[in-house]
């Protein structure tokens, strides 16, 4: 297990906050000047306030979920709602984050025996309500907290509604924490792009088990549901057509690459992280699609035996294209369908394995550029 990172991971990319700051309306700038200003506090900075269970340990296969009520107020965690077991809530929010929670735990410990984010029976907490109209989500480190979008503004101002009501959203930022327990992603340039893509990758195989989805039934998004009606767009990202997920004079155009021939060279959001993690995306769709089924049972498992097995905090995508191809082999044999649908989702989006030259993790690829996929 490598050093874990304490930073925060946030579901909306700064490429979108930047759009709303240069088109929106004062109001609608005002709130994200202030979504981004509390966001960055937290990076770096212990959490105030009487602590949450400490995320003490349970046994394999024991659920521990514990949700807490921030008030619109920024002491964390706040009152505990609801604990496992517990009734429902007549509190939308509360009962999201409870099911979303259980969600992503269940995908964790029945399809690939995990014993909860840590491996170790970590209690799940969850904090909502947190601030007034915060506009976004994050897990930073030891918990998950959620704002209620954008409540209190104008309804015709309104872009987000609560951060909660995406069950892939919090698989998404749940899974940021195995990510920290594992390959330990740095958060930079293509690794950090492969830390985003993994947490794309299972919540969204948390949403389709949700909803008990087979690849054809699956609408691939991450996010369906957080925009509001205002918003000329079906959610903030799509795995199946990366830059596709939204158009609109607010927000702007989503500006994911599917492919490495239009891979983006910035410096801006840790070189690209939210924005290139649409190609591993894009490969990860075009296995799931070659494989037919329910996506968690064999493109899952390759994408979490890889994640827990063979990346490095370093690895990019070449090197994850490799490993996810070995990985293949090692669940479902050399010379696989399994392993031959990898190697053409990588292949789709510009990446091609060098199958002669291949020795392990540090086989040798051979990009293709400039040619139409």
């Amino acid at each position: 297990m490598n050093t874990h990172y304490h930073s925060i991971f946030c579901i909306l990319p700064p490429h979108m906050a930047d759009k709303i700051i240069e088109n929106g309306s004062q109001a609608q700038k005002d709130r994200l000047m202030e979504t981004i200003n509390v966001s960055g506090q937290f990076r770096g900075q212990r959490l105030s306030g009487p602590e949450a269970p400490s995320n003490a340990r349970v046994s394999a296969g024991t659920k521990q979920r514990y949700i807490y009520d921030a008030q619109n107020g920024s002491t964390l965690p706040g009152n505990l709602v609801r604990s496992e077991g517990d009734p429902v809530s007549g509190d939308a929010a509360v009962n999201e984050a409870y099911d979303g929670a259980g969600a992503t735990y269940d995908l964790y410990h029945e399809i690939f025996e995990r014993n909860s984010i840590d491996d170790n029976g970590m209690e799940l907490i969850s904090v909502v309500h947190y601030q007034q109209g915060y506009d976004n989500a994050f897990w930073n480190g030891s918990k998950m907290v959620y704002g209620d979008g954008d409540e209190g503004l104008p309804v015709g101002d309104r872009l987000f509604n609560r951060f909660t009501i995406a069950i892939d959203i919090i698989g998404h930022e749940l899974t940021h924490g195995v990510t920290q327990h594992e390959a330990n992603l740095e958060y930079q340039d293509q690794a950090g792009a492969l830390n985003e893509s993994f947490s794309d990758v299972f919540g969204s195989l948390v949403k389709q088990r949700f909803h008990n989805q087979t690849f054809a039934e699956a609408d691939w998004l991450i996010g369906e549901g957080l925009f509001t009606q205002n918003v000329q767009g079906n959610a903030i990202r799509s795995m199946k057509d990366p830059g596709s997920a939204y158009d609109d004079p607010i927000l702007g155009k989503d500006p994911q690459p599917g492919r490495m021939r239009d891979y983006v060279q910035t410096t801006s959001d840790h070189g690209g992280v939210h924005i290139n993690s649409g190609i591993p995306n894009r490969a990860f769709y075009g296995v799931a699609r070659e494989l037919g089924g329910y996506a968690w049972e064999k493109a899952g498992k390759i994408w979490y035996k890889t994640l827990k097995d063979k990346l490095t905090k370093t690895s990019d995508f070449h090197f994850a294209a490799n490993a996810t191809f070995e990985s293949a082999a090692e669940l479902f044999g050399e010379g696989s369908a399994e392993q031959n649908a990898v190697k053409k989702g990588w292949e789709e989006v510009g990446i091609n394995l060098n199958l002669d030259k291949r020795k392990g993790c540090a086989g040798i690829f051979s990009f293709i550029g400039g040619i139409g996929f």
